[in-house]
């Protein structure tokens, strides 16, 4: 990478120890300034990292004196002599800590105010502070990754879909109102009064007409609009990545899909993820684990099983009466390690009723006995339903829900990914890639009171089923 300019020869985060004995010019922001027995040092930092500046008084008067009266982020544009560290003094945490600068020339290219926050890796700000001071915020390590990664993303996309004869097309910002499942940003038009643009949900429309066209493989890094509540991974504009083939099927979709996947991952985070990668239709996903984004990290621990069959004639009346009112009565199996207790299951049962369930019923399961605050209203019949059905072990710890299928689905995903969670079974780091097949087509809105698009308006049914209840859409999600 060749950063040099006119004003430095390099950037601070490049130097190593082959540039030893190189007058360099560096020009950065001050990040921290140390005075040790009379000698300076400043970490000098830009977008490439940070660099070890040290001014002796004896060798250069004039820079000592100038880095000492050095503040934050003060920008400025220092010349010396790169030079490996002394012995001990090597820093194996920072990519330039086996070099440091022998500083010869200071020049204070911008004076700066005392900072309201310090832009450091382990400085955690208050957003609305770092929202105020972007410019700040921006300067942080962290905030460098970001930008960083998803430079490289963007890249290997771009080269990725140029090898594959796609062709990148800008498609409108200002366009037409469509009805794509969300509310639209509005646009005044100034020249048109009472009149609207609306900004797109998606190029959803545009990269049809683009098909039509004859233009047969089309993609798209942009910006989506959508004036809807906010979600932990849903802000009101985002960028996607869009695309569009002619004369394809899903498998030619999934197989373009893939490897690129698997490249980015690879390029990004050096991680090799295998192809083609597992398929589950979305009955499947919710059946077993509650959810249409599953997370197979933790593998085959914990999954959820219909115990509905197994209290079908209970006396126990919150199973019975969800089961009589067309729910059901569904669980997971724990290998609960460590220490348990009840003030434990209380938060739990908190927790799943957080997510709309009626409640949660927990069974610790030893050898020759089950200790549960429901376990007197329960036959043994029953509780050896749920062993058998659990495949449970000495030890376990079995959750149950009785509510609405839906319910149920909701918490018992949040109760695994708690569990998760708890005893590290999805270690950052891994990755683990999914289709999601055979969606509904169609869910009734109980706020609208009418069926609604499970995907999008734009997909169509996989068969000649019709029955909104019934129909499945040919849909498929990368989880």
């Amino acid at each position: 990478m060749d950063l040099g300019t006119s004003l430095r020869t390099h950037a601070c985060g490049e130097l190593r120890p082959e540039h030893e004995g190189a007058e360099v010019a560096l020009c950065g922001w001050v990040a921290h300034r140390r005075d040790h027995g009379g000698v300076a040092f400043l970490d000098l930092r830009d977008r490439t990292g940070f660099v070890q500046v040290v001014f002796h008084p004896e060798q250069s008067p004039e820079a000592h004196a100038a880095a000492t009266g050095l503040g934050g982020e003060d920008v400025v544009r220092v010349t010396g002599r790169v030079r490996h560290r002394p012995d001990g003094t090597v820093n194996p945490n920072l990519a330039t800590g086996q070099i440091e600068v022998v500083g010869e020339g200071v020049e204070v290219l911008s004076e700066a105010e005392t900072p309201p926050f310090q832009a450091e890796d382990h400085a955690d700000p208050d957003e609305t502070l770092r929202l105020r001071y972007r410019y700040l915020d921006l300067r942080r390590p962290e905030m460098t990754r970001a930008l960083e990664l998803r430079h490289r993303a963007f890249r290997i996309i771009r080269r990725y879909f140029d090898e594959r004869g796609f062709r990148e097309v800008e498609t409108p910002m200002l366009t037409r109102s469509t009805p794509e499942g969300a509310r639209d940003f509005l646009v005044p038009a100034r020249q048109a009064p009472g009149a609207f643009y609306a900004l797109p949900q998606s190029p959803q429309l545009f990269k049809q007409i683009l098909m039509v066209a004859g233009q047969d493989r089309y993609y798209q890094i942009v910006r989506c609009f959508r004036d809807e509540a906010l979600r932990a991974d849903r802000q009101p504009e985002f960028t996607q990545l869009d695309g569009e083939m002619s004369f394809v099927d899903e498998e030619d979709v999934l197989g373009m899909i893939e490897p690129l996947m698997a490249e980015l991952v690879r390029e990004v985070h050096g991680v090799e993820v295998a192809t083609p990668f597992p398929r589950l239709t979305y009955a499947e996903a919710i059946g077993r684990y509650g959810t249409d984004k599953p997370d197979l990290r933790y593998g085959d621990r914990m999954p959820i099983v219909d115990l509905s069959a197994a209290f079908a004639a209970t006396g126990f009346r919150a199973f019975a009466s969800a089961l009589q009112a067309g729910g059901q009565v569904r669980g997971i199996r724990v290998p609960w390690e460590g220490e348990w207790s009840r003030k434990q299951m209380d938060a739990l049962e908190e927790q799943v009723k957080g997510r709309g369930a009626a409640g949660l019923v927990w069974m610790r399961l030893e050898e020759d006995e089950v200790r549960s605050p429901v376990a007197k209203f329960l036959s043994e019949q029953e509780l050896a339903g749920v062993r058998e059905a659990l495949g449970t072990r000495e030890g376990d710890v079995a959750f149950l829900v009785a509510d609405r299928p839906d319910r149920v689905a909701v918490a018992l995903d949040g109760l695994r990914r708690d569990m998760a969670a708890r005893f590290g079974w999805a270690p950052a780091g891994e990755w683990a890639f999914l289709w999601i097949t055979e969606a509904p087509l169609f869910e009734w809105s109980q706020e609208e009171g009418k069926w609604v698009s499970v995907h999008h308006p734009f997909t169509s049914p996989a068969s000649d089923d019709l029955d909104p209840a019934t129909a499945r859409a040919r849909a498929y999600d990368l989880v």
